[in-house]
């Protein structure tokens, strides 16, 4: 490592815990006060969500704090109310939670997947901003991050999963198909920010090829 590299490292390091601080401090004030607060990470495969997660919660506290990602759902799952599941792991008063993936599923991969119909995919587009303006109305603050990164830095993360044995519980048959899908993710992505940006909900674009950038991106906005 040059002396460069060094001295970039230590400038990350210093960003980093100042933002943690901040993070901190507006968790204390989230507990202090009441706050509902529900932070919602969305992003092409192995764009860096779960890491982010984790980096976000890594100094708040544990019983006022939650990383909820949820499994793919159930056959009562596909015959409720489509908000339905996400319901009970909605934040409470002075907690703050992380949706590692959410109800956007429906706009990008079970979309490019075929996993809904086209009458359901319009169904969501058109009622996703009124639920969220209705959660807003009743003091949840949403926060949505879309992680966004390029072709060539997907497939890299990609092949170093299949090649690390540590990161092999997150490959998925829906990974593998990532790449040859990438225009229609792209395309799903950019319907998607379109329609459900609103002044109650906007979205953040990160720029996620660069993880650290992206990390201290995502505590500047919070």
């Amino acid at each position: 490592m040059t002396e460069n590299d060094n001295s970039e490292s230590d400038a990350y390091r210093k960003a980093l815990h100042k933002a943690q601080v901040e993070l901190v401090k507006f968790h204390k004030h989230v507990i202090e006060n009441d706050r509902k607060i529900l932070v919602i990470l969305e992003g092409r495969d192995a764009a860096g969500k779960d890491g982010t997660a984790k980096r976000i919660t890594e100094h708040l506290s544990p019983r006022e704090s939650r990383i909820v990602a949820l499994a793919k759902p159930s056959d009562q799952d596909r015959k409720s109310w489509y908000f339905q599941r996400y319901v009970p792991h909605l934040p409470s008063s002075g907690e703050i939670v992380i949706f590692n993936r959410s109800w956007y599923n429906r706009a990008g991969v079970a979309r490019v997947m075929g996993f809904c119909t086209n009458e359901e995919y319009e169904q969501f587009v058109h009622t996703v901003p009124i639920y969220e303006q209705l959660l807003v109305h009743c003091g949840v603050t949403i926060i949505k991050y879309y992680l966004d990164i390029s072709r060539d830095e997907q497939e890299k993360r990609l092949k170093r999963r299949r090649e690390d044995p540590l990161r092999q519980w997150k490959i998925s048959p829906v990974d593998e198909k990532a790449l040859s899908h990438w225009k229609d993710y792209s395309q799903a992505r950019n319907e998607m920010l379109l329609r459900t940006h609103s002044v109650f909900a906007p979205w953040t674009l990160v720029k996620a090829d660069d993880k650290k950038s992206a990390r201290l991106t995502h505590w500047s906005v919070i």
